[in-house]
């Protein structure tokens, strides 16, 4: 080990050890929203269910049987367990909440692997391609584009590969100001294994009390903050990737010019074509400074002539998101039709009131009308519309599942264009996506947009869907709008996912936009890395085509 690194003292225990994952829902069970509550809540949708869909006992279920055994050496590390299949069954998009809800597991895997090693993670790929066993990496199981259910039916049985266990921050580089990090690791675990040495990695998703950096690294996740690093792959010095045929580790370096990228092959491959197990990753000293403040616009288009002079100026806020008026009437930071964007700025080093009096000025400049400022200009912490939009933000993914229960269609879908495209899309989806929802669902529904990354070239738009369901078809009516909603986004030039990843629910559009030189050289590349097509088969391209 290098003088200028140390190794970090193993974490006491993981984030969520002492509470019970909910295994067919978002988050912890103790947060799930209780009969009463989701019955009232479905009361605010005309045309939902008079009742919640009750919580199936996993004891009850039906799973489908086993179809292989793992060798006796590998044994201790699987498991069958009725609560391990059916958690590790799907992610936890609205179309997975409702199949588990109804208690179709079909799509369980046989087994369930905790590796407690790289080696056994190496010697599970090794049993699986002899086996014909495919093999889906699952990280914490939040993906919301069907990235770890298999859907393949070509194997003779399937593995869900559970990292949790791998879940260190193996050494820091403070002179480099770097990490070496196991995959595994939730978010909790490994910003407050940073916390001692004064650092945080600063990725910060919607969901990251329950996702780990390998699932970061595997779909470009995107953060919290809205300019500069807000994907993963920014953050990223070198990854080290288990692989079929052998394990491929890049160089620790700030930047090189040498060829095309080891590491960009493997960010955003989504399991297809290894199993990433460590990285480095850059980190940044934790901030001290913080500030916030938020603008009213009384039109959204004049909001959105704002937002791109914010980010055309330079002035990198950490939070620049706007919120239409259905938006914000969500979220109960506003009401009269107005949308509100919510400003935030932070530094480790200096204070950061001159900063955030600039931004709102350019705001300002756009037709915005600023909210009280908060009582300490130069470190305020949250602003009141600030603090309720992030509690309503972090509290949604609940909320989205208890109207599940009562058969409302509640999801979202999000993109990114360039800013001359965004008005006519925003529009677009409002109107075309609307008269989809009426004609599915019987009623006008709800279509919100927020605003939730901000580039010089263009936003991140991210769009939120609500509407009765019947009860039994939400599924099939939600995939019928989604299919609309995709089209409207290839028709804009927009792209199918800007940090949800493509799993196997977005691969029609992704199959649209990808290129067919590129789709071309990824099937070489699976073939060559993983020529018995046991990784995710399904993601990203079809193992078939790769063969």
């Amino acid at each position: 080990m290098a003088d200028s690194t140390s190794p970090v003292t193993p974490p006491v225990s993981r984030s969520n050890s002492s509470r019970n994952r909910s295994w067919w829902g978002w988050g912890t069970a103790d947060k799930a929203l209780p009969d009463a509550e989701c019955t009232a809540l479905g009361g605010l949708v005309p045309g939902s269910a008079a009742t919640p869909l009750p919580v199936p006992d996993i004891s009850a279920l039906e799973l489908p049987k086993v179809r292989v055994e793992p060798p006796s050496a590998l044994a201790p590390l699987m498991s069958a367990a009725p609560r391990d299949r059916a958690s590790h069954t799907y992610g936890k998009a609205y179309r997975d909440v409702v199949r588990a809800l109804n208690g179709d597991l079909s799509a369980a895997p046989d087994q369930v692997a905790h590796p407690r090693t790289e080696q056994d993670v190496i010697d599970v790929l090794d049993w699986a391609a002899d086996a014909d066993v495919a093999v889906v990496p699952y990280g914490a199981g939040s993906s919301v584009v069907g990235g770890v259910e298999y859907r393949a039916d070509r194997h003779r049985g399937v593995v869900s590969l559970d990292l949790s266990n791998l879940d260190r921050v193996l050494e820091i580089d403070p002179v480099s100001r770097a990490a070496r990090i196991q995959a595994g690791t939730l978010g909790p675990d490994l910003e407050a294994q940073l916390r001692p040495h004064g650092l945080t990695l600063r990725h910060f998703p919607q969901s990251f009390e329950f996702s780990t950096l390998g699932g970061w690294l595997a779909t470009r996740a995107g953060g919290h903050y809205a300019t500069l690093y807000t994907h993963i792959d920014d953050l990223v010095e070198s990854l080290r990737v288990v692989t079929p045929v052998g394990v491929n580790e890049s160089l620790r370096l700030p930047g090189s010019g040498a060829g095309p990228s080891p590491d960009r092959m493997f960010l955003g491959s989504e399991g297809t074509l290894g199993v990433i197990t460590e990285a480095w990753m850059r980190l940044q000293d934790r901030p001290r400074h913080k500030a916030s403040a938020t603008v009213l616009f009384g039109d959204v288009h004049a909001a959105m002539n704002a937002l791109r002079a914010i980010a055309q100026s330079g002035l990198h806020p950490a939070n620049c998101r706007l919120l239409d008026p259905g938006e914000t009437a969500l979220a109960g930071v506003a009401r009269d039709g107005e949308s509100v964007l919510v400003l935030g700025v932070e530094s480790a080093h200096s204070p950061v009131g001159e900063r955030l009096a600039q931004l709102v000025t350019l705001a300002r400049d756009h037709g915005g009308s600023p909210a009280p400022a908060a009582p300490d200009a130069q470190d305020a912490a949250e602003d009141a519309a600030a603090g309720t939009w992030r509690s309503a933000f972090l509290r949604m993914p609940y909320l989205r599942d208890a109207l599940a229960r009562m058969s409302v269609i509640t999801e979202t879908f999000e993109t990114a264009c360039t800013w001359d495209r965004a008005p006519g899309l925003y529009e677009s989806v409002r109107r075309g996506l609307g008269d989809v929802v009426r004609e599915v669902t019987g009623t006008a529904g709800t279509i919100n947009c927020r605003f939730t990354h901000v580039y010089p070239d263009g936003p991140a738009p991210y769009f939120t869907v609500i509407a009765p369901g019947r009860r039994g078809e939400e599924v099939a009516m939600w995939d019928e709008i989604k299919t609309a909603a995709m089209q409207i986004l290839t028709d804009h030039g927009a792209t199918v996912t800007h940090h949800h990843a493509v799993g196997r629910d977005h691969r029609p559009g992704y199959d649209r936009q990808r290129p067919e030189p590129f789709a071309h050289a990824l099937r070489a590349v699976k073939q060559a890395l993983d020529p018995a097509g046991i990784l995710n088969p399904g993601v990203l391209f079809d193992t078939a085509a790769a063969g």
